[in-house]
């Protein structure tokens, strides 16, 4: 084994809570430490067996005695108790400077105004964020318009009620795809100048 690598961590937060994965699969010799500050992970992983390690140095701190962590074949998650709730962290880290192993984990984030009641408190794949296109769909089939980048899907918006964006019984809208030529693609003839 060589140098130390990276593991790849998720976040999330609410008021009160931060929500913190960290993505290794095939793990073995694990060392998870958790101060109001900071949490320390490390461990032996992936395919080729590098020893993997992580410091995350907090903006404010946590209450470790009342957070809680779990484990799946390839993921570690950490539910922790923000120590002062209130406003949202401008950012999880100390640091100022966003590392490149930190992403946002948009499956679990909710913003900071959405009025709702919090999701849960539960730890494990699915928890904390719910899946968007799963909640589309109870509420009455739209699925697809998390990131509204699902609307191909949906047949040109066709379940909308005549509400499509070309007018009432127009043709929905081009929403991208290849670039061939169609025949619609016609040039337009000149504006005549009338009298």
């Amino acid at each position: 084994m060589s140098s130390t690598l990276y593991p790849l961590v998720l976040w999330a937060q609410r008021k009160d809570v931060l929500y913190i994965t960290v993505d290794l699969e095939d793990t073995e010799n694990e060392e998870i430490s958790l101060t109001e500050s900071k949490l320390i992970f490390k461990a032996v992983g992936g395919v080729e067996r590098h020893m993997y390690a992580v410091e995350l140095e907090f903006f404010d701190e946590v209450i470790p005695q009342e957070s809680k962590k779990s484990r799946t074949d390839r993921l570690y998650f950490f539910l922790l108790k923000k120590k002062n709730p209130g406003p949202y962290w401008s950012r999880l880290l100390k640091v100022s400077k966003k590392p490149h192993f930190l992403k946002t984990d948009f499956n679990k984030w909710r913003d900071e105004d959405d009025s709702g009641s919090d999701m849960d408190d539960e730890l494990g794949a699915g928890g904390g964020g719910g899946d968007l296109n799963a909640m589309m769909q109870q509420m009455g089939g739209m699925a697809g318009m998390g990131g509204m980048g699902g609307m191909a899907g949906m047949g040109g918006m066709a379940g909308m009620g005549g509400m499509g964006m070309g007018g009432a019984g127009g043709a929905p809208p081009d929403l991208g795809g290849d670039d061939e030529d169609d025949s619609d693609d016609e040039e337009m003839p000149d504006l005549e100048k009338g009298d």
